[in-house]
C-alpha cells in the first residue's frame, strides 16, 4: 500500500485548502485513515481521522470546527478541507492508514502506512 498526499500550498490567514490522499493497493474498510502534521521544531501531531466502515470522523481540538475530513471509498481517497487557516496551522501534513481506531490514531498508535507529506504555509 502506498499513500500519495497532495493539495498543500501557501495561503493567507483565513484562507482555505483541500488536501487529498490517494491509497494505492488494498485499503479496506478495516483501515482508519487520517492526517497528521509536523511544524518546524515540533513533534508530529494528530489532526483528524476517519473510520473505515462507519466513516465517523475524529478531530484534534485545535482544528475542530475549521477542518473537515471525508472519505471516498470508491476512489480509495481521503480529503481534508482546511478552512479559516491560521499561521499556527503551518506544517507538513501527512496522511496515514492503519487497522486501528480513530481514538488510538489520535493517541499515538503506530501507523502501518504513511504518505510523503504536503506543505501547508499560512501567512498572517
Amino acid at each position: 500500500v502506498q499513500l500519495q498526499a497532495s493539495g498543500g500550498g501557501s495561503v493567507q490567514s483565513g484562507g482555505s485548502l483541500r488536501l487529498s490522499c490517494v491509497a494505492s493497493g488494498s485499503i479496506t474498510n478495516r483501515y482508519v485513515m487520517g492526517w497528521f502534521r509536523q511544524a518546524p521544531g515540533k513533534e508530529r501531531e494528530f489532526v483528524a481521522g476517519i473510520a473505515g466502515s462507519t466513516e465517523t470522523p475524529r478531530y484534534a481540538n485545535s482544528v475542530k470546527g475549521r477542518f473537515t475530513i471525508s472519505r471516498d471509498k470508491a476512489k480509495n481517497t481521503i480529503y481534508l478541507r482546511l478552512n479559516n487557516l491560521k499561521p499556527e496551522d503551518t506544517a507538513v501534513y501527512y496522511c496515514a492508514a492503519d487497522r486501528t481506531t480513530t481514538q488510538r490514531m489520535e493517541f499515538g498508535a503506530p501507523m502501518d502506512y504513511w504518505g510523503q507529506g504536503t506543505q501547508v504555509t499560512v501567512s498572517s
